[in-house]
């Protein structure tokens, strides 16, 4: 299965598909002037510049399936018409997802988790040496 980073939100007036993939996020790179995780981080923190918010989102539009002059268009209404910390939670999941992976995405193989002992008990825990914390005598 690849990761697709595909995430669905609901934003603005319906529910949206947001991608970015690589090359969407090589060009947030060059708009925002500043790597993918560097404009997360500043997402994350109070130096955040409003052309983050709208170059994330509107890329993320795009990505997920949007035609560039209707995303502009959405961005424009719903976004650059609005106060920006409207949209900055948005933002925040639609990069974090282009970096990271869709949350409800699976990681690997779903059944090797299950594989193997459940038990949580060290396999020294109850052998005769004493712990590694006290001396032997």
């Amino acid at each position: 299965m690849s990761r697709d980073a595909r995430i669905e939100l609901d934003w603005a007036d319906g529910t949206y598909s947001f991608r970015l993939g690589w090359g969407d996020l090589a060009k947030l790179q060059e708009a925002c002037d500043a790597g993918p995780l560097m404009v997360l981080d500043r997402l994350d923190s109070v130096a955040w510049r409003v052309e983050d918010i709208s170059n994330v989102i509107r890329l993320g539009l795009i990505g997920g399936g949007m035609e560039p002059a209707s995303a502009l268009k959405k961005v424009r209404a719903y976004v650059e018409d609005r106060p920006p910390a409207e949209s900055l939670l948005i933002a925040r999941a639609v990069l974090s997802c282009g970096c990271y992976g869709a949350p409800e995405e699976a990681l690997g193989n779903p059944e090797a988790a299950s594989q193997g002992s459940a038990s949580t008990a060290s396999r020294t825990e109850s052998s005769g040496s004493p712990p590694s914390t006290e001396l032997a005598q």
